[in-house]
């Protein structure tokens, strides 16, 4: 099983940016499809975004269309979320997994494994 770290949250201004990183510890992200997802206090995790294993497909959540960018870098085994544009209720703790069965993306939060521990997003004036 994959074992995933997390890394680049913190705070940020209304409007201002923030990279994440997913990183694949000890083994390589190989193929599979990396999901980022976030829950809020009180919240329901929901999934931001979803990039294939080939980095070919990317699917975003309404909410972050336009503002987040998810990328892959498969020699350095790490997948990226740059957020730009970030607002308030994009605070919450940000986690990546990634898919179970190879590298297509999908909606189904089931299907997807070996999550990182989160990183905090801030997102205050």
């Amino acid at each position: 099983q994959l074992q995933l770290v997390e890394s680049g949250g913190g705070l940020a201004q209304p409007g201002g940016s923030l990279r994440l990183s997913c990183a694949g510890a000890s083994v390589s992200l190989g193929r599979n499809a990396i999901g980022w997802f976030r829950q809020a206090p009180g919240k329901e995790r929901e999934r931001v975004s979803c990039i294939s294993g080939t980095g070919v497909t990317t699917q975003y959540a309404d909410s972050v269309k336009g503002r987040f960018t998810t990328t892959r870098d498969n020699a350095k085994s790490t997948v990226y979320l740059q957020m730009n544009m970030l607002k308030p209720e994009d605070t919450a703790v940000y986690y990546c997994a990634a898919g179970k069965y190879g590298g297509a993306c999908t909606p189904n939060q089931d299907l997807f494994d070996s999550w990182g521990q989160g990183t905090q997003v801030i997102v205050s004036s």
